[in-house]
C-alpha cells in the first residue's frame, strides 16, 4: 500500500526552499505550517511507525517565535540518536528508560540555529546497526512507497516522513549508509558530507575512525544545497573548501567511474541495468564514463565488519554506566548481540583492521586523481519486505542478507569522502532505486551541481504522482 500526506494545506506540496519563501513573504505563518505538519504526521505515522518521540506542544510554541534564518519556521525532525534539550534520546532501543536530555548536542545546536522547528524525534534501527529498522517491540519503520517494505537504514523514520510529505526536510546521519540508504529507498536526495563538514556530537567525534556524518534528507536538490549553505553560516570547518550558495547545474564535463560490482558483493541484474541507464544518460550529457572496479583492499569487508562490531561491543559494555539501573542488556536484538560477540572473538585483530581501513584514504586519493566522480547504485537490489532483515532472526542469516543489500555505501564512511544518493531510477515494481555519486573529500559542491543537472535531465518521481 502506498500512503502520503500531501494535501491542500499550508505545506501544500512545497519543498523546504519553497516553504521558506512562502513564510518570508507572509503567505503562511510558522504556526499554520507547523500545525499542518503535525496533522500530516498524525495522518501517516500509524502506517509508517516513523516517530520515536513527538513534542507537538513545544513545536507550536517555537513556531510562535521561531529562530531567525532562511529556514525559520520550517518543520523538521531530529533523528533519535542525537541529543535535543528536553527530549529523550533512545537510539532505537528499549534497553533502558530514557530521560530528557539536559542540553542540545553540538549537531542539534547547529541544526536548529538555521531556524528549523523540530516536531520531535524520528525512529531508527537499534543504535543504527541495521540497514532496516525492524525492532521486535518498537516495530518496523515502513516506506510510504509500499508499506509492506522497509524504509531502510537507521535514518528510516526521517526518510519515511519526508517522502510521505509530513515534513520537507529531516535530520539523518550515516555510519555505513544511513543517509544514502533511506534516500534510495524513499525516493529522496541524501548527501553524506565529508568527515568534519558539520558540527557533530561527542559520541561520534570520539570514534577511532570517525565513520559517522550528519546531514539531511530532502525531496529536492535545492533543499539539500540550501541546508548546507545555511549550516555554513553557523559552523565552518576551515580545513574544507566552503560549499557556498549553489543554485545551478554543473558546467564542466566530468570523468566518471562506473562500478556495479560492489564491495564484496555485486548488484543484481535489474539494479545493474538501471545503473547502466544512468551511465548512458551521463554520456548523453557529455560526461565520460569508464567502467571500473571498487578501489578497496580484499580485506575491506571483513575489516569494516569488525570495526562495526567493535562499536556494538562498546555500546553494550558502557550501557550500565551510561544508563544506570534501568539498563537491560537482554533487551537487545540478535544483530546487536551478534555483532558484539563477533568483536569479542576477534579483538586481537582490531588494531590490524583499523590500520588497514585507515589506508583506504590513500586508495581513494589515487582513485580521485583519475576520476572526478564515482557512480554506483546506492543499494545492490530492490527494497526488501519487512521481515527480510528482522533482527530476531539468526545472526548469521541477518548479516548475510545485510551484506547482500548494502554492498556500496560503507567505503565513503571509512574514507570520509562525500557521496549523494539521488532518486534517478525506478524498479519494475514501481519502487525508487537510488543512484550514488561519490567524490573526493571536500567536493560536496561538485556533487550538488551534478545533482542539479541530473534532476533537471531526469526529474525525480513523486509519490503523489
Amino acid at each position: 500500500m502506498r500512503v502520503h500526506a500531501f494535501t491542500d494545506d499550508a505545506l501544500d506540496d512545497l519543498d523546504a526552499v519553497g516553504l521558506a519563501e512562502h513564510l518570508a513573504a507572509g503567505k503562511v505563518s510558522p504556526l499554520e505550517v507547523v500545525d499542518a505538519a503535525i496533522a500530516r504526521v498524525q495522518a501517516v505515522n500509524g502506517d509508517l511507525n516513523a516517530m520515536a518521540y513527538a513534542d507537538f506542544d513545544r513545536a507550536r510554541a517555537e513556531a510562535r517565535t521561531p529562530r531567525p534564518g532562511f529556514l525559520a519556521g520550517v518543520p523538521t525532525l531530529v533523528k533519535d540518536n542525537v541529543d535535543v534539550a528536553g527530549m529523550p534520546t533512545r537510539s532505537g532501543t528499549d534497553a533502558w528508560e530514557p530521560r530528557p536530555a539536559k542540553r542540545n548536542g553540538d549537531f542539534a545546536d547547529m541544526y536548529l540555529a538555521t531556524g528549523l522547528v523540530p516536531l520531535g524525534k524520528s525512529q531508527l534501527s537499534e543504535y543504527g546497526f541495521s540497514a532496516s529498522a525492524e525492532h521486535p517491540r518498537l516495530g518496523a519503520v515502513r516506506t510510504p512507497w509500499d508499506t509492506e517494505r522497509t524504509a531502510g537504514a537507521s535514518s528510516s523514520g526521517s526518510g519515511a516522513l519526508v517522502a510521505a510529505g509530513a515534513v520537507p526536510i529531516a535530520h539523518a546521519n550515516d555510519g555505513g549508509g544511513s543517509i544514502r540508504i533511506p534516500a534510495a529507498v524513499n525516493g529522496l536526495v541524501g548527501l553524506k558530507p565529508t568527515r568534519g563538514r558539520l558540527a557533530q556530537d561527542k559520541l561520534f567525534r570520539d570514534m577511532p575512525i570517525r565513520i559517522v556524518s550528519d546531514g539531511v534528507l530532502t525531496r529536492s536538490v535545492r533543499d539539500t544545497a540550501a541546508f548546507y549553505r545555511e549550516a555554513e553560516r553557523h559552523y565552518r570547518n576551515l580545513n574544507l573548501p566552503p560549499i557556498g550558495d549553489l543554485t545551478r547545474p554543473i558546467k564542466r564535463r566530468l570523468r566518471i567511474a562506473l562500478n556495479t560490482s560492489g564491495v564484496g558483493r555485486p548488484a543484481d541484474a535489474e539494479t545493474r541495468a538501471l545503473t547502466e541507464q544512468i551511465a548512458s544518460l551521463l554520456e548523453e550529457l557529455g560526461h565520460t564514463v569508464t567502467e571500473t572496479e571498487a578501489p578497496v583492499a580484499p580485506t575491506f569487508v571483513d575489516d569494516f565488519l569488525l570495526y562495526w562490531s567493535l562499536l556494538a561491543e562498546v555500546m553494550l559494555r558502557t550501557g550500565r554506566v551510561l544508563h544506570g539501573r534501568t539498563w537491560d542488556r537482554g533487551q537487545h536484538d540478535n544483530l546487536t548481540l551478534g555483532l558484539a560477540r563477533h568483536a569479542r572473538r576477534h579483538l586481537h585483530r582490531v588494531p590490524g583492521a583499523v590500520a588497514r581501513l585507515k589506508r583506504a584514504n590513500a586508495h581513494a586519493a589515487t582513485y580521485y586523481e583519475r576520476y572526478d566522480v564515482a557512480l554506483t547504485p546506492t543499494l545492490a537490489m530492490a527494497t526488501p519486505k519487512v521481515g527480510h532483515l528482522d533482527p530476531t532472526q539468526d545472526y548469521d542469516t541477518i548479516l548475510d542478507r545485510l551484506l547482500d543489500w548494502v554492498a556500496f555505501t560503507p567505503w565513503q564512511n571509512i574514507t570520509g569522502a562525500p557521496a549523494v544518493s539521488l532518486p534517478l531510477a525506478t524498479t519494475a515494481s514501481g519502487l525508487p532505486q537510488g543512484m550514488m555519486f561519490g567524490a573526493a573529500p571536500g567536493q560536496e559542491a561538485l556533487l550538488i551541481e551534478l545533482a542539479y543537472e541530473l534532476e533537471q535531465a531526469r526529474p525525480f518521481a513523486r509519490i503523489q504522482g
